[in-house]
């Protein structure tokens, strides 16, 4: 691979200052685009290094700790190639209420490791509940990721991902079972979204903020549920004591990506959310022109009754988040984004939609490409 660039163009950067001091997040890239202009350089990433803290963090410095993907410590890892001269797609494709798949993945293990925020610092984290891939650690790199085995339902999907441990008192409580990790459009134009770059990795949300950052995150959808409690931003006091009831919560990842970066320092400023326009349109912001798949976390907990004790390796129920890894295969990825989200399909985890059989399926009985 050819040593990387360590420069931004003058927007880039000006974009990139911005968005971190704003706390807009973002998501993921495209494995199979092709670059369509070179960026021009014209400063350096450690030059502003500086600047950079995760949002709503004061005083939790950048990661700046060299890493197999980061091997100067920059905290900036690009993309090989860019994907330049995009622009933000305001087509009308033909009407599809749906437009995902499923991916099922159940818990692996916990660890205090976090490989995107503390890359080779074991320990450094809050404990982390990791699903997915087995091997994720603080070590973890794509090529490890790749190498590593996973707890997903279709063997292609290697990816990395994880999220604050919950505790109900002293007690570490674990998603029960596979749990729903959607892959949809979150622009109109479902025909425009790629699928993501080898090594793309981001984070939702921060630890650190507050329950209002947390209600009004462009990701948050209904806050924390149970039973027929809904719309609560921290925990509920209560969840009714029934066997079938369990503390759920969905959060969604933005979806548009600037072309450039896999990582910057805020793990966050490479990606943004879709932005509204007219008659409820929605597309990718300018500098952020590359739609991809927007991920969605549908979690569910074992925990009901007196949710007094019940708390976030992070703190508080408004301090969850997550982080994604990229580890997908890139022909299965392509297949499922291509066949489901561009084909317009409601599909599960084998890219097969129920009301549409006469589409097939992606994957065949060991979730695999055929």
């Amino acid at each position: 691979m050819p040593r990387r660039s360590r420069t931004l163009t003058g927007l880039l950067l000006f974009t990139s200052l911005t968005l971190t001091t704003a706390g807009v997040a973002g998501i993921a890239a495209t494995a199979n685009a092709s670059p369509e202009a070179p960026a021009a350089a014209t400063g350096t990433h450690a030059a502003h290094n500086a600047a950079y803290s995760m949002p709503g963090m004061p005083g939790m410095p950048a990661s700046t700790k060299a890493s197999g993907d980061d091997p100067d410590g920059d905290g900036y890892i690009m993309a090989d190639p860019p994907v330049t001269g995009v622009t933000p797609s305001t087509a009308v494709p033909p009407a599809a209420y749906f437009h995902e798949f499923q991916a099922k993945c159940a818990p692996t293990h916990t660890a205090p490791d976090d490989p995107i925020v503390y890359p080779g610092q074991p320990g450094k984290s809050h404990d982390h509940t990791f699903m997915g891939n087995t091997t994720t650690n603080a070590d973890t790199t794509t090529a490890s990721l790749e190498a590593g085995d996973t707890t997903c339902l279709a063997p292609g999907d290697k990816s990395g991902y994880w999220m604050p441990s919950l505790f109900n008192g002293d007690q570490k409580v674990l998603p029960e079972g596979v749990q729903t990790i959607y892959y949809k459009s979150g622009v109109t134009d479902y025909t425009s979204v790629r699928p993501f770059p080898r090594g793309l990795r981001y984070v939702v949300g921060s630890p650190m903020q507050t329950q209002d950052e947390f209600k009004n995150l462009k990701g948050t959808v209904e806050g924390w549920e149970c039973g027929d409690s809904f719309k609560n931003y921290d925990f509920p006091a209560t969840c009714p004591d029934r066997q079938d009831v369990q503390l759920n919560l969905r959060l969604q990842a933005p979806s548009c990506w600037d072309g450039i970066h896999l990582d910057t320092p805020d793990h966050k400023s490479h990606m943004a959310y879709p932005v509204a326009g007219g008659a409820n349109y929605n597309s990718c912001p300018a500098d952020h022109p590359v739609a991809l798949p927007m991920i969605e976390f549908k979690m569910a907990w074992p925990v009901n009754g007196d949710m007094s004790k019940v708390r976030l390796a992070s703190g508080a129920g408004y301090t969850f988040h997550y982080d994604f890894m990229n580890g997908w295969d890139a022909a299965t990825l392509d297949a499922m984004v291509t066949h489901c989200v561009k084909g317009g399909l409601q599909c599960d985890p084998h890219g097969y939609d129920e009301n549409h059989p006469g589409a097939g399926a992606v994957l065949d009985g060991n979730y695999e490409l055929p």
